[in-house]
């Protein structure tokens, strides 16, 4: 059955003339016949009585609700489909690691919410890992996440770099290893480790710098949130190895203090955008894309 073949027939059962109903289409009249008599074919039934006028017949009465239905359920689709095309679906879902979620995305955000004033932009801070599978579920439009081939690694999705930021240690301000100018692996791994969860980004490389030293992290405690670690760091001789952006926004705090690493150069984080191909061909999707690009990122001062 095609969808001109059913409105044919609702035309035709409105008008009771195929002449009038061949108007209404735009078309000409053996047309809307051809197409009448298509549908009964797949039906296997006669749909009108031929006369003067259109009659309906038994079956073509009892067609005709649910016909009236699949069309009305086309005109929504198509509604909808158009709607998505020209950017006015209802919200947009981002998913994002706490420190783009909190120093990234308001530097722009309320220029996409100006743009789409009746969109719902929601966005959920999470580990990379975690960002990742909300999108690959569908549960979300964007994840921007550090950047992780392994992870990546699925023909549908697409990832465009945003920033790179190197790493650093955040200690109290009266912490032994402020003694260092640049604190070596090996004494970094004589203090307890505050350290993001399993499933986020930092986690893996921090302890991809460990094991390079035929180290490994002496965690005490996992947290999730740049503001416990800094909680915690301030107040104990535990210390946490963590992206420049967070640890520039700690040391405001006169009671923190920080120092780069040894080959700290080579413990840089990327951080990436990520959509699927078909997401990127929507115009609020590829808006946000085009202002991660383009607004400047921060520097906490």
């Amino acid at each position: 059955m095609r969808i001109e073949e059913l409105r044919a027939f609702l035309v035709v059962a409105e008008t009771g003339s195929f002449q009038k109903a061949a108007q209404t289409c735009g078309v000409s009249q053996p047309t809307v016949s051809r197409q009448v008599q298509a549908l009964e074919a797949d039906l296997g039934m006669s749909l009108f009585h031929r006369g003067g006028q259109a009659k309906l017949t038994v079956a073509g009465e009892t067609f005709l609700p649910h016909a009236r239905k699949m069309w009305q359920e086309w005109q929504a689709a198509s509604l909808a489909l158009q709607n998505l095309h020209q950017g006015k679906q209802e919200e947009l879902c981002v998913a994002a690691i706490h420190s783009v979620v909190a120093y990234v995305l308001p530097n722009f955000l309320p220029r996409f919410c100006q743009r789409f004033p009746y969109m719902q932009l929601r966005v959920t801070a999470l580990g990379s890992d975690r960002a990742l599978k909300v999108l690959k579920d569908g549960l979300v439009d964007v994840a921007v996440v550090m950047d992780n081939p392994d992870l990546l690694g699925r023909s549908e999705l697409v990832s465009q770099p945003i920033y790179e930021e190197g790493v650093a240690v955040l200690m109290a301000d009266d912490h032994p290893l402020r003694e260092y100018e640049v604190v070596p692996w090996e004494a970094l791994a004589q203090y307890p480790q505050v350290v993001f969860k399993d499933g986020y980004g930092m986690r893996r490389l921090v302890e991809k710098g460990f094991a390079r030293y035929g180290l490994t992290v002496p965690v005490a405690l996992e947290l999730n949130t740049p503001e416990a670690f800094v909680g915690v760091i301030r107040r104990s001789r535990m210390v946490a190895v963590l992206p420049e952006m967070l640890v520039q926004e700690a040391i405001r705090d006169r009671q923190l203090l920080t120092r780069p690493l040894v080959d700290g150069e080579q413990w840089r984080r990327k951080v990436v955008v990520v959509t699927s191909k078909d997401r990127l061909d929507l115009p609020p999707i590829a808006y946000f894309y085009d202002l991660l690009e383009t607004c400047p990122l921060p520097v906490p001062s």
